[in-house]
């Protein structure tokens, strides 16, 4: 049983709305009031000429010929959460995701949403409800025993786990616990990128059930399906604004369709129409055989439907854990407060913000590479400029050099001219001030005899020299002396035992002698 947050429950992970082409949806986490809207016609699914009428009275279709182009804004504008698969809540309380966090799911998509983080119902009914859930928690009269005391206890348990039936009456239907109810204690308040996505950007998101590679190899043949399933008007051109990895072996591909005129001019079908067309059951069973999971459009949301959501606490959430987690918001001014149910919604949290990791960390390690690369181009570019320096000083003088001799050839047989004149009297001018001693030649001089100086100081210091105290120097003295003892007395020692093994040697051999001596 996987998590619905478009009402209800449903046996995939991502059904997050309502998928009808024509359906009244409320959400646990949706916005606005209840809308009841038809599909509009897209690409060849409805005939030139025709409309088809909202419950607003909206009509739809293709006003062929019209400026409006072949897509009609046919239904109120809802709240699609954009930026990845996954609802649009935080991670977890004080977790934020990345700024394509979020998305698929959160408040209720583009949706037709009924209610304010709830679905709409009449106050009677929540007053009924009310009272049969205070009834099955705390006063239950089915068996009219002491019981009634357990089973109290056993469907207050039941409501902390938000799951079960809670039995009150022999007469009256038992209580349905959910997760949203208020007495669950599994839930929790995290926050989320708000959206920035227009709605005339175009932008809708479809999550497949294939891997990201398989998606890529297959974009091509994946955006000509598209074009054939949305009509395959020569008027419409579908282009991918981006493909990413999602957890669970799925990919997350962002589309976006342009809408050429006869005149020339182009404009984006806005994600609204777009996704509505998408909606539609023929087309739905067409992207179905895709493996598209689920569709949702990427808009912003405006600041009075902001306004509207952070004022009303969700379903299910206490009020000041709500003004709580506002109070808590380390950005208002790009992040909202969302809630998350259940372990399964925290788990699957906790894989996207996994993948978002493992995607940011690859994309630090592509622009470290992408540094280093850099650094070794600009080293090898700074090389490269200081050795075209000195070829240029080079040629420089190489070209000076062939003017000077080719100006010599020139002027060979002609007289000084005046201007020659007035240059080598400033050459000379300038020679009597560099050779003045108390010129620049005579502060040379002085230079480079300091510098002479503190070369020869600079070579005197780096000998080394050493020098040993007096009375260290004694005690080394004094211990090589004792060692000198010592070697001497075990060299004693080693002659004496050396002749006692000689003595030893000879006692033997005159023993054998004198025993040979007596057999004979």
């Amino acid at each position: 049983m996987a998590f619905n947050l478009g009402g209800g429950t449903t046996g995939t992970g991502f059904s997050f709305g309502s998928f009808g082409a024509k359906t009244t949806a409320t959400t646990g986490f949706g916005f606005g009031t209840t809308a009841t809207t038809a599909p509009s016609g897209f690409g060849g699914f409805a005939p030139f000429g025709t409309t088809t009428t909202t419950a607003s009275g909206q009509t739809t279709g293709f006003p062929f010929g019209t400026s409006t182009g072949l897509f009609q804004n046919t239904q109120n504008k809802g709240f699609g959460f954009g930026g990845g698969f996954g609802t649009g809540a935080g991670l977890a309380p004080g977790l934020v995701p990345g700024s394509t966090f979020g998305g698929f799911g959160g408040f209720g998509a583009q949706q037709q949403t009924g209610g304010l983080f709830g679905q709409t119902v009449q106050p009677q009914a929540q007053t009924v409800q009310l009272i049969n859930t205070a009834s099955a928690l705390s006063a239950p009269t089915l068996l009219g025993d002491e019981r009634d005391a357990i089973l109290a206890r056993w469907n207050q348990l039941q409501a902390f786990w938000g799951t079960g039936k809670g039995y009150f009456h022999n007469n009256l239907a038992p209580v349905e616990f959910t997760q949203e109810n208020h007495f669950c204690r599994f839930k929790t308040v995290g926050f989320s990128c708000i959206p920035s996505n227009k709605d005339e950007d175009g932008l809708v998101a479809l999550a497949f059930n294939k891997k990201e590679a398989d998606i890529r190899n297959q974009q091509q043949l994946l955006v000509e399906t598209l074009h054939k399933i949305l009509g395959g008007l020569q008027q419409i051109m579908v282009n991918v604004e981006g493909i990413r990895a999602l957890p669970d072996d799925q990919t997350e591909m962002v589309i976006y369709v342009v809408e050429r005129f006869p005149n020339g001019n182009s404009r984006r079908v806005s994600a609204t129409n777009l996704f509505n067309s998408l909606e539609q059951t023929n087309v739905k069973n067409h992207l179905m055989q895709l493996s598209v999971v689920v569709a949702l459009p990427r808009t912003e949301l405006s600041p009075t439907q902001i306004k509207q959501l952070l004022q009303n606490p969700p379903t299910g959430v206490d009020p000041i854990i709500w003004e709580q987690a506002k109070v808590d918001n380390p950005d208002p001014e790009k992040l909202i407060p969302v809630p998350m149910v259940g372990f399964k919604e925290l788990l699957r949290r906790l894989k996207f913000q996994e993948q978002m990791t493992k995607q940011h960390q690859s994309r630090l390690d592509i622009i470290s590479e992408d540094v280093n690369e850099l650094q070794k181009n600009q080293a090898t570019t700074v090389a490269k400029i200081a050795q075209y320096k000195r070829k240029l000083m080079d040629q420089a003088h190489k070209v000076l050099q062939v003017l000077i001799k080719q100006e010599i050839q020139r002027k060979a047989g002609y007289a000084i001219q005046a201007e020659e004149e007035q240059l080598r009297v400033q050459l000379d001018t300038i020679q009597c001030e560099l050779n003045a001693p108390t010129q620049f030649k005579g502060r040379l001089n002085e230079l480079m005899s300091q510098i002479r100086m503190q070369n020869h100081v600079g070579a005197v210091r780096s000998e080394e020299r050493y020098s040993v105290h007096v009375d260290l120097l004694g005690e080394i003295k004094q211990h090589l002396k004792l060692q000198q003892e010592g070697l001497s007395h075990l060299i004693s020692v080693l002659k004496e035992d050396l002749e006692d093994v000689k003595l030893i040697e000879h006692g033997l051999s005159e023993s054998v002698h004198i025993r040979r001596d007596f057999f004979s």
